[in-house]
């Protein structure tokens, strides 16, 4: 059996123990293909997400090996796949339900991945699926967003709201963004109208009539929200399903998703980076070997997303 290295984790919530080991390489079945993992983004979370210890049919995943967010090359094909050769560099974001690309390599459904922008090199790429993807549907998918209209983002200097900054500009939206006071020249440079250091004043005495908010935050920051919106204003939130009745007196429309994979939007987000119109950041890198470093080591106020370096 052919074997890899492969950062692990055997307890839920738990950094400290993630274990860098061998582990078995992968085989791709039918409509998958094998990618050798050059960079993987993480989400400091994930370690606690209810789908990251799951398998597609509601089994036990342990031990299990994090990140979701994938650049490489593909290594080996399963049957079917036609669309995809041995040798492409591709990019995209891992089911949630099934083991991610902290490893040498990863078996990914051929359907997630695309092929990834030449404008930049695995490490920034392996920094766009998530964040760019849940950006991207939150605006457009969930949302709706019109040019012309008022967005306000929450937590516009994070991984994902760094991103819904630029695409709701590159829409021809007004953005304004809540964010510390450190990061406001970042966020103008990305398209924010307006930075609201959250630290300093309530957002709510700040902006009103709102027609979308993108919020990632959650928790009272979702609920004071709801009062900024324009009457029948839409708010998505990333973090929680919002409580029932909120929003009901403005008739607001309040949404709540979970990501998912998209060689479209992928491909769509990619050409934008080509184009030198989307803008990639990436806070701090690790190799993959301190991974568990990489996992505890969360600054919250550092732009961008952190890395994991694994192959060429």
């Amino acid at each position: 059996m052919a074997m890899m290295k492969a950062l692990r984790a055997y307890e839920r919530d738990a950094p400290e123990t993630l274990v860098y080991e061998d582990a078995p390489v992968p085989t791709p079945v039918r409509g998958e293909v094998l990618v050798a993992v050059s960079a993987a983004g993480i989400t400091f979370a994930e370690l606690g997400w209810e789908q990251s210890w799951r398998t597609a049919d509601g089994g036990d995943r342990v031990p299990m090996i994090p990140s979701h967010e994938v650049s490489g090359v593909v290594a080996a094909t399963g049957a079917g796949v036609t669309d995809l050769a041995v040798g492409d560099e591709v990019y995209g974001l891992i089911d949630f339900n099934r083991n991610g690309a902290a490893a040498e390599f990863v078996t990914v459904d051929a359907g997630a991945l695309a092929h990834r922008p030449r404008r930049i090199g695995h490490v920034e790429t392996a920094a766009l699926p998530l964040a760019a993807l849940t950006a991207w549907q939150a605006l457009h998918d969930h949302a709706r967003i019109a040019s012309g209209e008022h967005v306000l983002i929450h937590g516009g200097a994070g991984g994902v709201g760094a991103f819904a900054v630029q695409l709701a500009a590159l829409h021809g939206a007004r953005v304004t963004a809540t964010a510390r006071e450190a990061d406001a020249v970042l966020l103008g440079e990305l398209g924010a109208t307006r930075v609201i250091d959250y630290t300093k004043r309530p957002f709510e005495a700040e902006v009103s009539d709102v027609d979308v908010v993108i919020d990632t935050v959650g928790g009272d920051t979702l609920v004071r929200s709801v009062a900024v919106l324009r009457p029948e204003g839409r708010l998505v939130t990333l973090s929680a399903p919002p409580p029932a009745g909120l929003g009901e007196e403005r008739k607001a429309r309040l949404m709540f998703f979970v990501v998912t994979p998209s060689r479209s939007q992928s491909a769509r987000l990619a050409q934008l980076v080509d184009d030198g119109a989307l803008r990639v950041l990436v806070a701090r890198t690790f190799p993959l070997s301190d991974g568990r470093q990489a996992y505890a080591g969360n600054d919250g106020h550092r732009p961008g997303k952190t890395v994991l370096t694994v192959g060429p």
